[in-house]
């Protein structure tokens, strides 16, 4: 049975907020700043436009006619056009107009983080890089939420676009998970929630949002080659179907994305139980299904299952590429009777109503200047509202004006860094943690930057050791550290060079990392392209630190030499696998002694160049061996007042991270600095958790950033310096290292060869870890603030609705908080429910029920309420199909986090009628 549609007069909900609202919204952001005339100039540029309250686009009688009526003037042709996409030069995915009917092109964008622009005779193809969604999971808020969906729907049509892809609401199971950052976190409450009001913000515009990845798409390894998710059912509704229920009830999109992964056997694109069964009929889905670009694998079993829209890009062993599924052999299914008219004409209308109801129609998009400088703010805002203060020992934050030197370490300190693939958008321009830093600080404040590590690239998704640093490699074109590299179009070597050049280390990751435009890397490393990497010569010298064995270590898909003096000491061939292996072995080397070092790689693996070069030269020292850059930044950190160290991971869709460890000798890093400086403060610009277990004791604070966005230094430097009050909460658990969560074991992550056994079943995240018993290094819903707040007075409490048998019932928390520090903060208050009172199933431990955010000024008190969301007091009846409430008492706890409990009560729950 599907969620309860809105009550009463079933009106579209747009919240439009006062400058006031907008303020308080921002949180600590403006209670804690002294510089009042930012704050107000801040809200008026961010002054959202006023929405006209509509009808749900999805319960128009009038566009629902007037689809039907241009339905009934389509050739067969004419309809199965408008069920396939096209390639387009500027839109990876596209549907082209239909000109005898004014049927306009559908010109789609990708957006989970802003809109990436592929026409380069728009804007420049830059749009404003928002913090992304995992960042925005990180408010906890809901109009917030909102607003970023309205500033990508505003973007969207200003660049020509009438289809926006995102909101993501792929659940958070797996912390290595590449594609996180896309996201919205963990919890399926908090990722549909979030989700919806994104949906809402983006088609306030004419534009139509597009929900994906449906369903049960958590990781990247072997995500087009069949990857399947073997799930049972109750964990695929409560957990991975509930964020697109919550998305589909609040937001209304217009469109949903079918994902690349298999579930249960069948590929989500082509399942009848997913797409008709679940998402159309028990969610009462009214949009159109999409494929992702790629991802149909038939013709009758797609159609027939639900697929309303094939987007291109699909290559199949036995057809070749370019294999369009539903063209020619659509109308052949159509004409032999395999895939009924009927079929065509629902999937048809289901892309024309809401191209009439959100007003595609009537409002074709424009290209225009885009208002920079104030979604450039609003960008600031949703990145000083998402850090989480995740450690303070000892009051080390807020730095204070008196703070006469400090040192920024970080090899991409003096960059912005994002997520790689499909959401990377170029900003329009970027504010570095360093310029933020060195803007905020006062007059004569001594900012200096060092690198302390090499650059960060795709290569840190390839397993084994880190590169060898370029300390100790000297470039054969005498131009200083690194490597140099040179790039052939040839697996032996022959012809001219694509490149020629100095790299700092031999690493290549190529494949779908370094399509042009999903490249994230940091900029200090030279750009690698798709088309380089057949054979790479790496040639200079290696110089060791000390004296020892050393483990050489190469890490590819193809074959590779590594020669030392001219003599090979170590040789690896392919496996056979795509997986890359590692190969290794053992070399004394002398302190100081620089021996000739020639790499020679042939990416001759399997897929060949198709698939990409992979390759890495890493190592394994003697103890005690510690990067001159390290020890460089020790130094400056020891001669100044304060350290701040940004350290960064590579989160990018087409790829896991290989465990949870930061790259490329950042840890040392860390080490070295806080030895050096007590007052070090450790900044992470990741997009989702990594380990801090082996590093963070001798680190008195540490602030979590995510990919902030092209604001990030200034929202940083609010946070370091207390102009902003942190109030993110963590929207994901952080682990102690990659073994100690609840899918740790192989079959779970990455699977059993195809097979992604998900045998925790709905113990997902935090649940999870309170069920197995697994401590977490920082919990879900995890984050500190600058003052302190108290919890009183706990009520609980059930409103019975207006329907019959007491449908609409609500349940409702009431809790007084206080600040009782010295600044003003914002709190995020936080409801979860314990075990059911039943035996017919299993639940957990703790679910995240409800919460709300209050802002509070020191001193004040505020009674918050809490209306709680009946599916986190029910479970999925698989015998019934159905949610079900048990009837009896469920404990009820309040806190800052999901393990941070102030209080404690319960609930007297009564059945069913809680639910639709």
């Amino acid at each position: 049975m599907p969620p309860a549609r809105v009550s009463s007069a079933r009106l579209r909900v747009v919240v439009t907020l006062s400058a006031a609202a907008l303020v308080v919204s921002a949180g600590a952001a403006s209670a804690a700043t002294p510089d009042l005339d930012r704050e107000a100039a801040t809200a008026e540029r961010l002054q959202p436009q006023s929405f006209p309250t509509t009808w749900w686009w999805d319960e128009s009688e009038e566009d629902t006619e007037r689809a039907r009526d241009l339905l009934r003037q389509m050739t067969l042709d004419e309809k199965v056009n408008m069920m396939h996409g096209e390639l387009n030069n500027y839109y990876g995915f596209y549907n082209g107009p239909i000109e005898r009917l004014g049927i306009p092109a559908l010109t789609m964008a990708d957006g989970p983080a802003g809109v990436r622009i592929a026409n380069p005779d728009v804007n420049d193809q830059e749009a404003t890089q928002l913090p992304a969604p995992i960042a925005l999971a990180a408010t906890w808020d809901r109009d917030l939420a909102q607003q970023y969906g309205d500033v990508e729907g505003d973007e969207a049509f200003r660049t020509g676009h009438n289809v926006l892809l995102s909101p993501a609401v792929d659940i958070a199971r797996v912390a290595q998970a590449g594609r996180a950052f896309e996201a919205l976190g963990e919890d399926p409450l908090l990722s549909g929630t979030m989700g919806a009001g994104v949906i809402r913000g983006i088609q306030s515009h004419p534009v139509v949002a597009d929900i994906k990845h449906y369903n049960v798409y958590t990781q990247e390894t072997n995500r087009l080659s069949g990857g399947n998710a073997v799930v049972e059912e109750r964990a695929l509704q409560e957990i991975y179907t509930r964020p697109f229920a919550i998305g589909i009830e609040q937001g209304r999109p217009g469109s949903a994305m079918c994902a690349f992964n298999k579930v249960n056997g069948v590929w989500a694109c082509e399942s009848d139980e997913l797409l008709n069964q679940i998402l159309k009929e028990q969610l009462d889905f009214q949009g159109w299904v999409m494929s992702d670009y790629g991802a149909t694998h038939s013709t009758v079993q797609a159609a027939n299952a639900g697929l309303d829209q094939e987007m291109p890009g699909n290559t199949t062993p036995d057809v070749g590429p370019g294999t369009c599924y539903f063209c020619g052999p659509l109308l052949d299914a159509v004409r032999s009777g395999q895939v009924p008219e009927s079929r065509v004409d629902d999937a048809v209308l289901r892309i024309l109503r809401p191209m009439f109801g959100l007003g595609l129609f009537d409002h074709p998009p424009v290209i225009e200047p885009l208002p920079e400088a104030e979604h450039g703010a609003f960008a600031r805002l949703v990145a000083e509202r998402a850090m989480v203060l995740l450690k303070n020992d000892g009051g080390a934050l807020p730095l204070t004006d008196s703070v006469g030197s400090i040192a920024v370490i970080g090899a991409d300190a003096d960059s912005v860094v994002a997520g790689g693939g499909s959401s990377l958008v170029k900003p329009t321009y970027t504010v570095s943690p360093l310029q933020g830093i060195q803007d905020r600080v006062a007059a004569g404040v001594d900012v200096r930057h060092v690198a302390g590590a090499d650059p960060v690239t795709s290569a840190s998704l390839i397993p084994g050791p880190d590169p060898i640093p370029s300390d100790f490699l000297t470039s054969a074109l005498g131009d200083g550290a690194g490597l140099r590299a040179e790039y052939f179009s040839t697996q032996d070597f022959s012809g001219e060079t694509i490149a020629d050049r100095t790299d700092p280390y031999a690493a290549i990751n190529a494949g779908f990392f370094l399509f042009e435009g999903f490249n994230s890397q940091s900029p200090d490393f030279p750009v690698q392209t798709r088309d380089m990497g057949a054979s790479i010569r790496w040639t200079g010298e290696l110089t060791a630190p000390t004296t020892g064995t050393y483990e050489l270590a190469v890490t590819t898909t193809g074959s590779a030499v590594v020669y030392l003096d001219d003599v090979a000491v170590l040789t690896a061939t392919p496996s056979g696998s795509s997986a890359p292996t590692t190969t290794t072995a053992a070399v004394d080397l002398e302190a100081g002694v620089a021996r000739d070092l020639r790499v020679e790689f042939v990416n001759n693996g399997p897929g060949g160049t198709d698939a990409g070069a992979v390759f890495q030269l890493g190592w394994t020292t003697p103890e005690g061996v510690v990067a001159p850059q390290a020890l460089e930044a020790a130094a400056l950190a020891r001669s100044s007042q304060a350290a701040v160290v940004v350290v960064r991971d590579y989160s990018s869709e087409g790829g896991d991270k290989p465990d949870l460890d930061l790259p490329n000798g950042q840890v040392e890093l860390i080490r070295q600095v806080a030895a050096a400086n007590p007052r070090t403060v450790v900044v992470l610009a990741t997009g989702g958790a990594v380990q801090t277990s082996d590093w963070e004791d001798g680190v008195p604070a540490i602030v979590h950033s995510w990919f902030g966005g092209q604001e990030q230094g200034n929202a940083l430097a609010g946070i370091l310096f207390g102009d902003v009050n942190p109030s993110g909460k963590l929207p994901v658990t952080m682990p102690v290292d990659e073994e100690s969560t609840p899918v740790s074991a192989p079959e779970q992550f990455p699977g059993d060869g195809l097979d992604q056994q998900f045998s925790e079943g709905i113990y997902v995240g935090y649940r999870g870890y309170e069920e197995f018993d697994i401590e977490p290094q920082y919990p879900f819903g995890h984050g500190l603030s600058y003052t302190t707040f108290d919890y009183r007075n706990l009520r609980t409490s059930i409103n019975a609705g207006g329907g019959q048998d007491g449908d609409g019932a609500q349940l409702r928390v009431r809790v007084a908080v206080r600040n009782t520090g010295t600044v003003a903060g914002t709190e995020t208050v936080q409801v979860y429910v314990g075990n059911l009172p039943t035996r017919r199933v299993e639940s957990s431990p703790k679910v995240l029920a409800g919460w709300e955010t209050v802002t509070l000024q020191p001193g004040e008190r505020r009674q918050v309420t809490v209306t709680l969301s009946p599916e986190s007091v029910s479970y999925w009846d698989v015998d019934r199909d159905r949610w079900q409430t048990p009837r009896g008492t469920i404990p009820v706890y309040v806190g800052s986090s999901s393990t941070d409990v102030r209080l404690t009560g319960s609930l007297r729950i009564g059945g069913s009628a809680l639910l639709p």
